[in-house]
């Protein structure tokens, strides 16, 4: 169902129109009876899946190793 609101109306329930989208429903905000704009539900992702690039890199065993001391010497410039 869509529903058509001011722009004045838009501003000052904003809230209450964005729980109407998420239900479902479509506002349309209008400008002296012209249409401006259209509020409508957001498009939900398919979500995370975990664990696609398992095996494409491998943590070195020295990851938390301390650098060398060039490395923090270049780094207290």
């Amino acid at each position: 169902m869509t529903k058509s609101v001011g722009v004045h109306e838009a501003k000052t329930n904003l809230s209450r129109l964005l729980e109407l989208v998420t239900a479902g429903e479509e506002i349309v905000i209008t400008r002296r009876g012209q249409e401006v704009a259209r509020l409508v539900p957001a498009e939900r992702g398919g979500g995370r899946e975990l664990g696609i690039d398992r095996g494409r890199y491998a943590v070195p065993g020295d990851f938390d190793a301390p650098l060398p001391d060039d490395v923090i010497a270049a780094f207290e410039r």
